[in-house]
């Protein structure tokens, strides 16, 4: 398989196309998963993210006494990877991150990735437990991206955690997240551009962003971090807005700001049809200012879903 990096330097400027997608429920069939990314394939994205969703509990009574259950929503990355690979053809790409796991257990679950021969993955934290206002590590786990990343780094070089002697090294192409409007849970935009530099110097290949709306943040974002010396690809992640809720939704969840001006437009409409329809238009005139500036791949969080990122890759591609 190939790297993302090169994948961009084979490139020579053209910008790309690439998708995000999330695993079923659990005990859902993969093939409506499958009969969603096909129509994509047309566009040739040379990979596929696929999100990993940590653990999540419900309490059941046993023995007189409440008891948290783990339970896992959406299992199945690694074989969702493995079913891309097979079917597509294309490099699928886990998100790989510090919730629920020890480091031991990452370092088992990186070698099954390095196994079926994945070259590339997205390092992340991770959510807190679902109902929990912070986040709280697995014990012998890692609480930050930077110390997960780390760890690949290591096992690229043939280091394990407890082994006295080195092992062959895996060759993973690392990529992490970068918040052109700050992540939410750091105190100003500046302190976490330190954390994503501090990344970056750790190793990091590439940067894929939190969505945006106002292309501005991304434009200032590149210029801050080529002035900052960080000077690894930087993939504009992109979300067309499909309903009016998503006006409150999306600020509420993922701390961005959408532009008064799609916000109006959304106001303006009479029907979510509607509001899809504007959504679209506007995600493709970001894609066209976001291709003139010479972004190296449009990264498109689907939700497992093509009708609107088909649209817009067939009036940009």
């Amino acid at each position: 398989m190939t790297k993302i990096t090169k994948y961009i330097e084979e490139a020579k400027g053209k910008t790309l196309f690439s998708i995000e997608i999330i695993p079923p429920v659990k005990g859902e069939s993969i093939q409506t998963l499958m009969n969603n990314i096909e129509p994509l394939m047309e566009f040739q994205p040379p990979f596929i993210e696929v999100t990993y969703h940590r653990e999540e509990f419900i309490e059941k009574v046993i023995n007189g006494r409440i008891e948290k259950i783990p339970t896992r929503k959406r299992p199945g990355t690694v074989g969702i990877c493995a079913s891309i690979m097979n079917r597509f053809k294309v490099d699928a790409v886990p998100h790989v991150i510090c919730g629920g796991f020890t480091q031991e257990e990452t370092e088992d679950f990186l070698f099954d990735l390095h196994y079926i021969g994945i070259d590339n993955v997205l390092v992340l934290r991770g959510d807190p437990v679902k109902g929990n206002a912070a986040f709280v590590p697995e014990k012998g786990g890692h609480a930050y991206a930077s110390e997960l990343l780390e760890q690949v780094v290591s096992m690229n070089q043939g280091k394990l955690l407890h082994e006295e002697t080195e092992s062959a090294p895996t060759n993973f192409c690392i990529g992490v997240a970068g918040y052109p409007e700050k992540h939410f849970e750091a105190p100003n935009f500046q302190v976490d551009f330190e954390y994503l530099r501090r990344k970056v110097a750790l190793g990091a290949d590439y940067i894929v962003t939190q969505m945006f709306f106002d292309n501005q943040k991304y434009f200032d974002f590149v210029k801050k971090c080529r002035e900052e010396g960080i000077n690894v690809p930087i993939i504009p992640g992109l979300k067309p807005l499909a309903t009016r809720k998503q006006l409150t939704v999306l600020p509420r969840i993922f701390h961005l700001d959408i532009p008064i001006d799609l916000v109006n437009a959304v106001n303006a409409c009479k029907s979510d049809k509607d509001v899809k329809q504007v959504g679209i238009e506007w995600c493709i005139q970001q894609c066209k200012e976001l291709m003139d500036f010479g972004a190296p791949i449009l990264h498109f969080y689907t939700m497992s879903k093509s009708e609107s990122t088909q649209k817009i890759a067939q009036a940009i591609f």
